[in-house]
């Protein structure tokens, strides 16, 4: 894409989107929990300048009030909620590395290449800024679903699943000019229902098994399984 070429709002949006997706390596390779969280509230920000901007570049005014909504609850209320769960189950110095950092970060460029391929067909020639808009987004849902793959730490995971929403909702803000303010509205009311859930699902699992360690909880349940099998 010649960036040049485009007017300077849309050349802003790539900017902006380019950033969120760098904010997805770092949040696929960030070993300290508590910064992984600082990672994923600055992507929010980003997303939210972004929803700022179309809402400049289109003339659509109900798009300031969902760019305040995403400033609001990915930057502030979802990471101070994050927060809050990592001081209550005492992980504040919590670091998980990768076990093969090198490989994650090869697959994530993979991903990013993959993502440009299959947006490449899909996209006529002459809206280039949709084409590289949509291989960004899609880029940032599919790293998502790979952190959610290689981290074993339960809110690791919900990091990345919180990134997949922030890259479809880039996806649907900077290709089609923003979706109407009810459905921003009930998509924000699920991602703050989910946090809540999550959080929940967060303290029952260390009262269990003592950790937030999917891997543990795997393997409890395979233990689980054949005991019983055995079981006469």
């Amino acid at each position: 894409m010649n960036l040049p070429a485009l007017p300077l709002l849309q050349q802003l949006v790539v900017l902006l989107a380019a950033l969120v997706l760098f904010l997805s390596f770092v949040l696929l390779a960030q070993s300290r929990l508590v910064s992984a969280i600082h990672a994923f509230a600055w992507q929010g920000a980003l997303v939210a300048a972004v929803t700022a901007v179309v809402a400049v570049s289109g003339g659509s005014h109900h798009l300031y009030f969902s760019a305040g909504l995403t400033l609001l609850l990915k930057a502030l209320v979802i990471p101070a909620m994050l927060h809050r769960q990592v001081r209550g189950l005492q992980l504040e110095h919590h670091t998980e590395a990768l076990q093969r950092p090198t490989l994650a970060i090869m697959a994530a460029v993979g991903l990013v290449i993959f993502s440009s391929w299959l947006v490449l067909p899909m996209v006529a020639e002459e809206l280039a800024f949709t084409r590289n808009i949509l291989a960004i987004s899609l880029a940032v849902v599919l790293i998502g679903f790979l952190m959610m793959v290689v981290r074993h730490q339960a809110v690791a995971q919900v990091l990345g699943f919180m990134s997949i929403e922030n890259g479809l909702f880039l996806a649907a803000v900077s290709a089609t000019g923003g979706m109407p303010l009810i459905v921003e509205l009930g998509v924000a009311f699920d991602v703050l229902v989910a946090m809540v859930l999550f959080g929940v699902f967060f303290f029952q699992i260390r009262e269990s098994i003592d950790s937030l360690d999917v891997d543990r909880l795997n393997r409890l349940s395979e233990t689980s399984e054949i005991a019983a099998e055995e079981r006469p």
